[in-house]
Parts: structure tokens; sequence; C-alpha cells
């Protein structure tokens, strides 16, 4: 049993996200399989040959006709839908409550990788606050139907980037849950509400936090530690933190430009180490997928695959140097002289 337990010594970590940190491949699968369905390809296939990689290279590959100055602005659009479907089930489905300031949680855009979801404004009327709204969610009388709830946190869409981040923004909002305060906006289209989104409403695909991630992450002191993900900005900011992760100071994401290329490459992870001021090769990187593995055994860094979103035998012949269940299998202990000492059990 003792010769299953193995001991060496590091300067910093250097995290993967998605697959690592945080499960959110519910909802990035079920975004991708989105896609498929738009340029009709096969979801699995495509789920398959996504995984582990940068959103700007998936949709480069699968969808060519997006142009070079379009691409930012693609990608900001997909991750917005994957945690459109992380979030949809417990803000606008079975597993929402009536959205009122006091139960509210955090709104989110709905963006659709096809055609622009409903563009809902409020009624003159309801640009103060209104007492009808107010003491329906007050006196918890008539619960609003499905739809009614829905158009009403699509209505929330036009909301600045920060308040996807911010709880505390909510304070000073009242959603007006009534339809009859809602309409559209006045113009040629007749918006209804697309298929997809009504779909993700019904399963649950909220963004969970890893076992052993929060043990682990908070014995590694500060500065010593980054996160390098193949997620651009929008995702990665919005899985952390809706799991109670506080992004590092040091997370590369896939919009970086100074990334000349993404993971197998090794340049995220090389990137985050010069960030920290270590060589990666005195680094240990925590992955799970087979891309990053890959990635991070060519940073040179020493590798530790997750068996949280590949079976084992997908991953434990690329290479790392160990493949354990999850992060409950890892102790990270800081020394007097600097450096991290990890006890990994097999």
């Amino acid at each position: 049993m003792q010769s299953n337990i193995h001991t060496f010594y590091a300067d910093a970590v250097l995290f993967d996200m998605d697959g690592t940190l945080t499960d959110s491949i519910s909802a990035v699968e079920a975004a991708w399989g989105k896609v498929a369905k738009d340029i009709g390809q096969d979801p699995a296939y495509v789920i398959a040959a996504t995984h582990g990689k940068r959103a700007v290279d998936n949709l480069a590959q699968f969808k060519p006709q997006i142009k070079a100055h379009e691409m930012d602005a693609e990608v900001q659009k997909f991750e917005e839908s994957i945690l459109f479907f992380a979030d949809a089930y417990r803000m606008h489905g079975p597993g929402s409550v009536i959205p009122s300031p006091a139960f509210s949680t955090t709104p989110l855009s709905a963006i659709s990788s096809g055609e622009a979801t409903p563009e809902l404004a409020t009624s003159p009327a309801s640009s103060l606050p209104s007492s009808r709204a107010s003491s329906f969610a007050a006196l918890g009388s008539r619960r609003p139907s499905f739809a009614s709830r829905l158009n009403g946190m699509l209505a929330m869409s036009a909301l600045p980037e920060a308040s996807i981040y911010d709880a505390r923004n909510l304070d000073d909002l009242i959603l007006e849950a009534d339809e009859d305060i809602l309409s559209f906006e006045p113009d040629s289209k007749k918006h209804c509400l697309d298929a997809w989104q009504i779909e993700a409403a019904s399963v649950d695909r909220a963004v969970r936090i890893l076992p052993g991630v929060k043990k682990m992450m908070n014995s590694i002191p500060e500065g010593r530690y980054a996160v390098a993900t193949s997620g651009a900005k929008t995702y990665a900011f919005g899985c952390m933190t809706r799991v109670g992760i506080v992004p590092p100071k040091v997370t590369i994401t896939a919009d970086d430009k100074r990334l000349k290329a993404g993971k197998p490459a090794p340049d995220p992870f090389l990137l985050a180490a010069r960030e920290l001021g270590f060589s990666a090769s005195n680094c240990v990187v925590f992955e799970d997928s087979p891309s990053g593995i890959r990635a991070g055994l060519a940073s040179g860094a020493t590798v530790i695959a997750v068996c949280t979103s590949h079976e084992r035998n997908k991953i434990e012949h690329i290479g790392a140097h160990f493949v354990i269940e999850n992060m409950e299998s890892v102790r990270c202990e800081p020394c007097e002289d600097g450096r991290l000492k990890f006890t990994v059990q097999l």
C-alpha cells in the first residue's frame, strides 16, 4: 500500500478549468450540440472533436464562413450560450423561483448562434416600480407560467456584462414579472422564443465544483497557482464565479492575444508559468482532457491527470505522470523553503 503513495516538490500549480476545477460539461456539450444541429452535423462527432480545445479553433473548423473580424464576437456569443444552458433550469425552468429581487439569481444573456433571441422591453408604465408586481412577489400569489418567467428573465439580457458576475448589482433591480407589462420591441419581425432555449430550461446543467478542488486551492499560497484554460474570458470567469472560485490574478484564457496557439500546444501553460515567475518545468499541471494533458507534457511540467470528464482508459496512456480519480487523491503542503510538497495517493 505504501508503494502507491508518491511525494514530489514543485514551485507552482497550473490548473486547467473545465473538467478539472469545474464541471460544466453538460452545458458545454449542449452548446456544441446546438452548433452541430445548426450546421447539420452529428452532435456526438462535434462534441467529441471540440473537447479541451479553444472555441475559436473549433468555430473556425466547423463554421469556416465566420470572417476573421467577426470571430471574437462569435466566440463570445457561443460562450454566453454555454452559460445560458448552465443557468436556464435554475433561472427559467422547473428549478427556478418567482423572479423577484429577493429570489432572483444573477442574470445572463441568452444568445443563439443562429437567430437573435427575442428583444423584450418594458412598457412605459413599467419604467417605475409596479405595485402589482411588488405585491405579486411579496404575497406569493399566482405563480407565473414557465413561458412568462422565461420571457421575464430574457428581458434582462441587455444588462451590462459586469452584472453577469456581481450579484450585488441586483439590489436595485426590480423585475416586472407579469406578462402584461412586457412587450416586444416594435419592428418588422415577430419574435418568439427559440426551441433550444425552452429545451435548455428543462434540464439541470448547472456548473459544479469538482471533488477536492476547494481544499487543494485553499492549500496553495497566493501567487503560486494560475488557471490556463481553453475557454475565453466570458465562459472562464462565468464558470469559476458560479461555484465560488475567485479567478486568480494569473488566469490565461483562450482570447489572450499573447497566445500563438491553444492546447494541445504548450503555450497556455508556458505563459501562465512565466506570469507567475516560474519555469513550467518546475510546475504541476492538473488536467482532464487528452489535448490538455499533451499541452502540459509539452510544457515540461509534471502532469496530474484527473478522471473527471474522461474514462481512465481514454487518458491513462497519453503520458501523464500521475492518473487519479479526482483531486481528493492529492495533498499539497507549503514548505519552509518556499516549495510546495505534493503527496499523491494512487
